[in-house]
């Protein structure tokens, strides 16, 4: 009876606190002692060493298992009978286990989770290493392949063949390159004698027949005119062709060949040519290159109107003024106090009509029809001004706006700039000599701007294919393999068929294209160059 009060005192002791010394001491001693002879055979199920019970391992269940699990190996039916014996030494109670043996079982999925990724980050790490070494292994295998082509001895009937034909190669590029530049030349020379010809024709005819000038001017713009648009629609330059310049000729037409009498319509057309058109020889910066088609008709546009509008009013009869050109004949010999005796301020009046009908529909057809293609890249009059004049006060003040306002500002600066160059229009109007001065002025800066480009831009340009064709030359006159290794060079001289040294010492050439390209010091003393090249 004292054993079982003993007993249950110990009890009630290790639920009040369980992890007492003197507990912890006996279960030592219990797990120390050798099992009975009834359980050294066949073991019991709540015997049976499972790695996912609590209770395996030492009987008192303090050594936990190093496997997180916490399920049982036994039934349900066994753990509802033997219910009461809970808490036994055969099954460890539930005081015994730690938080240890919990939080172990809960972060089980994280911890796979984690070995997954480090065996993936390391698979990773692996591919990416064989990659690299692939490439590296592929990369020094062409070099020994390109060092082993370099220093292979090859016969000299096989360099021969590799040297014959590289350079017939060469040849056969340089001849394409040269039958191109052929056509072109072709092409500008004809351009060239056509332009000195119709200077000629021009002068002579301003001479010698100026009643017959503008059948002149006529042809030449039905010329020129299919040219330029069939060449810039090539291009993508089409929008220019609806400037002011080219709107300044239409009504140069339509004045001579449609209403002669319009004294209105012939006034507005001579403001905006001797005004916005001529002085656009300077801002466009026109040249006279004879040789250059686009160039020429550039010029045309821009100074032949102001040429044939000279001879119109200045130098034809007043008979065939009068029979042919009535508007022209009625403003000129008009009284100053007649309404047709147009001064500047009539001048100006008449020409901003024409102006603003221009300026509007080329803002709503050109600028905001075709916006998507402008801002894709498609060029216009207001583009090309922006960027090359980007320099200067007007430049940056128009992209000092708003990005939404800049075409209005333009706009407006464009019609200030058509009103300034008109304000001296009747001093070329009423005095002869005034206006052929003002033709010769311009006709100066054009040939000023042509010289320019000669001189300058084509010199360059001539240069730089020349240059080109130099680097061809000494290409072509290098040997396939390695320096000394060809038939045609030799770093000793021209060597015979059993290896001998013909002649002195010294690097030489069969081809005979020009000196080394390294200086190296000779046999006599003398120093190659390095800049002889």
């Amino acid at each position: 009876m004292d054993d079982i009060m003993s007993s249950d005192a110990k009890s009630e002791h290790r639920r009040s606190f369980p992890f007492d010394l003197d507990q912890m001491a006996a279960a030592k001693e219990q797990d120390m002692k050798p099992p009975p002879d009834d359980a050294r055979g066949l073991q019991t199920p709540y015997e049976a060493a499972d790695y996912l019970s609590a209770g395996s391992g030492m009987a008192s269940g303090l050594n936990t298992p190093s496997t997180p699990g916490l399920s049982r190996t036994t039934s349900m039916t066994d753990f509802t009978s033997n219910f009461d014996s809970f808490g036994q030494n055969d099954f460890p109670p539930v005081d015994r286990l730690t938080m240890f043996d919990i939080l172990e079982n809960l972060a089980l999925p994280q911890r796979l989770e984690k070995m997954q990724n480090v065996v993936h980050n390391q698979a990773e790490k692996v591919r990416r290493q064989r990659a690299k070494l692939t490439s590296r292994a592929l990369s020094s295998k062409n070099v020994v392949v390109d060092e082993w082509r370099k220093r292979v001895n090859v016969k000299p009937e096989e360099q021969l063949d590799k040297y014959r034909k590289r350079m017939r190669e060469s040849v056969d590029r340089l001849g394409k390159r040269w039958t191109d530049a052929k056509t072109v030349t072709l092409k500008e020379k004809i351009s060239f004698v056509s332009a000195v010809v119709n200077i000629f024709i021009s002068a002579y005819m301003i001479g010698a027949f100026p009643e017959y000038f503008h059948y002149w001017y006529t042809v030449q713009l039905l010329y020129f005119m299919p040219i330029r648009w069939y060449s810039y629609h090539k291009i993508g330059f089409h929008y220019f062709l609806a400037d002011l310049c080219y709107f300044v000729n239409l009504l140069l037409v339509l004045s001579i060949w449609f209403f002669p009498q319009s004294k209105r319509l012939f006034i507005s057309t001579y403001c905006l040519a001797f005004g916005n058109n001529a002085v656009a020889i300077a801002m466009w910066r026109n040249s006279l290159v004879f040789h250059s088609l686009d160039k020429v008709t550039s010029l045309f546009i821009h100074i032949m109107p102001c040429a044939t509008l000279h001879v119109l009013v200045h130098l034809i009869s007043p008979e065939v003024q009068l029979a042919k050109f009535p508007a022209v004949h009625t403003i000129k010999y008009s009284l100053p106090d007649a309404p047709e005796h147009y001064q500047l301020r009539d001048m100006i009046l008449w020409a901003t009509l024409p102006y603003a009908f221009w300026q509007l529909s080329y803002h709503f057809l050109i600028t905001v029809r075709k916006r998507s293609k402008i801002a894709a890249g498609r060029p216009t009059s207001f583009t090309w001004l922006r960027r090359s004049y980007r320099g200067n006060f007007l430049g940056k003040f128009v992209l000092s706006c708003p990005e939404s306002m800049q075409e209005s500002v333009f706009m407006g600066i464009q019609y200030a700039y058509a009103l300034l160059t008109m304000l001296p229009c009747p001093i070329w109007f009423w005095y002869r000599w005034a206006s052929a001065g003002f033709l010769m002025l311009f006709f100066t800066w054009a040939s000023w701007n042509g010289a320019t480009y000669y001189i300058d831009v084509f010199g360059k340009r001539m240069e730089k294919e020349l240059d080109s064709l130099r680097k061809e030359v000494a290409r072509m006159a290098k040997s396939p393999e390695l320096s000394g290794q060809s038939p045609f060079t030799s770093p000793n001289g021209p060597a015979g068929m059993d290896g001998t040294v013909i002649g002195g010492a010294g690097r030489t050439t069969a081809l005979d294209l020009g000196p080394a390209a390294h200086g190296r010091h000779v046999s006599n003393g003398s120093n190659i160059s390095e800049d002889a090249r």
